[in-house]
């Protein structure tokens, strides 16, 4: 869902503020290539990602919905997650 008018400047101007003062989590179900489309301004979603990554740690997490975990029979095979397969040395 696009973020209304003037929310990604807004999401810009307090990730400045915190921009090394302190520390920030954020989360999202998008890939960083898809924020300029999010944020409806490529500029401020590229500043934005550069005050943000810049002494991140991003963390991406793969799988299936911890929440829906209970209702996997209701969910299509194809959405479904997949045990990790072990690689043996």
């Amino acid at each position: 869902m696009p973020v209304v008018h003037d929310g990604g400047n807004l999401f810009f101007q307090l990730a400045n503020a915190r921009y090394e003062k302190g520390a920030m989590i954020v989360t999202s179900n998008r890939g960083f290539a898809e924020w300029g489309e999010v944020f409806g301004d490529p500029v401020v979603a590229t500043a934005l990602l550069d005050r943000l990554l810049h002494h991140a740690v991003v963390v991406q997490i793969e799988g299936s919905s911890y929440r829906l975990r209970q209702h996997a029979e209701l969910m299509p095979e194809h959405l479904r997650s997949k045990p990790p397969s072990r690689r043996r040395h």
